[in-house]
C-alpha cells in the first residue's frame, strides 16, 4: 500500500476551502481522472474514474467529518484506498489543505505507475487545480456543515 501526502496553501478562508471540499460532485472540475461523483447520502459517495482508458466505478464511505477541520473516507468497493483531508487556518484569508491518501494499486500497470511516481504527480496536480479552482471563484459552490463521528471501536 502506498501513502501519499500533498499540501497546498489556498488564499481563501478555512470555511471556504472546507465547504468546497464537501461538494464532491464538483471534483471532476479539478480532479483529472474523475468523471463523476454522486453523493448518495450524508456519508456515502459513488465514484466513476477513468485512468489511462480504464474506467472504474466504486463506492466510498465518509468515516469522519468535522467542519473546517477534516474529511476522512475509505473505499467500500473497487480499488482499496482511504484518506483524510485536513484544513488549517493560517490567517483570515489563507488555509493549508493537506491530503493524506493510502492506496493499494491494482494490477501490473497501476503498480508500475505507482513505482514511477505517477500517482504522486497526479495528486499534486489535482491539489494545484483545487487551489486554482477555489481561488478563481473566491467562494464555494455549496457547503455541507454536518459532523460525522469516527466509528467506535
Amino acid at each position: 500500500m502506498s501513502t501519499i501526502t500533498e499540501i497546498v496553501e489556498v488564499d481563501v478562508p478555512v470555511s471556504t476551502a472546507y465547504n468546497q471540499w464537501t461538494q464532491f460532485e464538483s471534483f471532476p472540475q479539478f480532479m483529472e481522472n474523475v468523471e463523476e461523483i454522486r453523493q448518495l447520502d450524508a456519508t456515502h459517495t459513488h465514484w466513476v474514474t477513468n485512468v489511462g482508458g480504464a474506467k472504474r466505478e466504486f463506492d466510498a464511505t465518509i468515516t469522519e467529518q468535522h467542519p473546517d477541520e477534516r474529511v476522512a473516507w475509505t473505499s467500500d468497493s473497487g480499488p482499496d484506498h482511504a484518506g483524510v483531508i485536513t484544513f488549517h487556518r493560517l490567517s483570515d484569508q489563507r488555509t493549508r489543505v493537506t491530503a493524506q491518501l493510502s492506496i493499494d494499486p491494482e494490477g501490473f500497470v497501476e503498480n508500475v505507475g505507482d513505482k514511477l511516481g505517477v500517482l504522486d504527480r497526479r495528486i499534486k496536480a489535482d491539489m494545484r487545480r483545487f487551489k486554482d479552482f477555489i481561488e478563481s471563484r473566491g467562494v464555494e459552490t455549496g457547503a455541507w456543515r454536518g459532523d460525522v463521528e469516527p466509528p467506535s471501536k
